[in-house]
């Protein structure tokens, strides 16, 4: 009997350690935007514009270049950044300055903190989480080497229809982008179809205090409320002015 309990006890202890070690790591992930399609659905634009984009973005999709990206994640908070400061096309041809991007989540106190250059500025918007409604279905699939369920909800400011992909064996409410609140982490992301966020892979190990640390900033302080109507009134005045306005801010 004693020998009974003693193999229970062993067995909980192990299954608590794997549970544990599944709940912190880093995420990389690819995010590939695919700006011919975008473009192309664009009414306000002319054919001409159309016409000049598609030429000029088809030898970048077809070598399949991607923005890498990282999250550092753990039960309790998370951040979602670019990979480095610099990125460049996959033979390394052309590289370029990442524009600032961090967004933090903190889940036991409901807060979030997000570091974004756009429109020329850097904001910071600090909030609460406001978690999106997600509808989960019952669809799966494999992404980096986990089982997925499929969960959507809609970006009502910039009328996307998002769709995610979540590991229950990775029970974090973690994601990429602005997205968390599902049981489990998110492993890929669409937007709209336009923009994929796809994990390459996934590394458990105890964070740092720099994995989940927001860098000293000046800039402008704003809430959620104040950065979506900021977006909202970007858009619409791009449409008026016949220009994307996706050159300016993050899609």
């Amino acid at each position: 009997m004693k020998a009974i309990v003693t193999l229970l006890i062993s067995c909980w202890l192990m299954a608590t350690t794997v549970v544990a070690q599944n709940t912190e790591g880093v995420v990389s992930y690819k995010r590939k935007t695919y700006w011919i399609k975008i473009i192309s659905r664009m009414t306000f634009l002319s054919q001409e514009e159309k016409d000049r984009a598609a030429q000029t973005w088809k030898n970048y999709e077809e070598e399949n270049n991607a923005e890498k990206m990282k999250l550092a994640f753990s039960p309790t908070e998370s951040l979602y950044t670019y990979a480095s400061e610099s990125g460049e096309t996959d033979d390394g041809s052309y590289s370029w300055r990442n524009s600032e991007l961090k967004l933090y989540r903190n889940f036991d106190k409901d807060k979030k903190t997000d570091i974004v250059e756009m429109l020329g500025k850097t904001y910071v918007i600090d909030d609460s989480l406001h978690t999106p409604i997600w509808k989960i279905g019952n669809q799966i699939k494999e992404v980096a080497g986990y089982i997925c369920m499929k969960a959507e909800t809609e970006d009502p400011i910039k009328k996307q229809k998002i769709t995610a992909w979540f590991a229950q064996d990775i029970p974090v409410p973690a994601g990429p982008e602005r997205y968390n609140g599902l049981p489990g982490l998110i492993l890929e992301l669409s937007l709209n179809d336009d923009v994929v966020i796809e994990a390459t892979g996934v590394t458990f190990r105890k964070l740092t205090p720099d994995d989940l640390k927001l860098p000293k900033t000046k800039g402008k302080k704003i809430s959620d409320a104040a950065y979506d109507a900021l977006i909202k009134q970007h858009i619409a005045d791009s449409m008026t002015a016949h220009r994307n306005p996706y050159w300016a801010i993050r899609y």
